[in-house]
């Protein structure tokens, strides 16, 4: 099965993760619960991300307007992706637990640290300089 054809079929079981059952066995419901509590945890994440790039674009007026958009549209986007990201893992995990397999394995983590500690290099650059334009 092609990558494209397997993202199709998991975006679909976000939709419908009834399907899920239908695979392997049920794992204790420990490692269900706590697959979905990392889940919420993304979700989290992703918050705070798309509150923090609002809050840059709201309350940082006096800052360059490319700076300001830059950076607000870096944090949204990137929680944008959070979101996306804890719902496809959450199902991949799910679906691995119920098949016996290994879990699966994500770059996302690290992705998405380093695109924090780049806005967050980008800010304290602000904060040194000023952001009078």
């Amino acid at each position: 099965m092609t990558a494209a054809r397997r993202f199709a079929r998991d975006v679909r079981l976000w939709f419908v993760p009834r399907e899920i059952r239908d695979e392997g066995t049920t794992p204790d419901y420990r490692f269900s619960l706590a697959n979905e509590r990392t889940f919420l945890a993304w979700l989290r994440t992703a918050l705070a991300l798309i509150g923090g790039g609002f809050a840059v674009d709201q309350f940082l007026p006096d800052l360059r307007w490319g700076w300001r958009v830059g950076l607000a549209l870096a944090l949204l986007s990137t929680g944008v992706l959070c979101s996306l990201r804890a719902v496809s893992h959450w199902v991949r995990v799910e679906r691995a637990m119920r098949r016996g397999e290994d879990l699966p394995v994500s770059r996302f983590p690290a992705l998405l640290a380093v695109v924090v500690a780049v806005v967050a290099v980008a800010m304290a650059v602000v904060v040194l300089v000023g952001w009078e334009g």
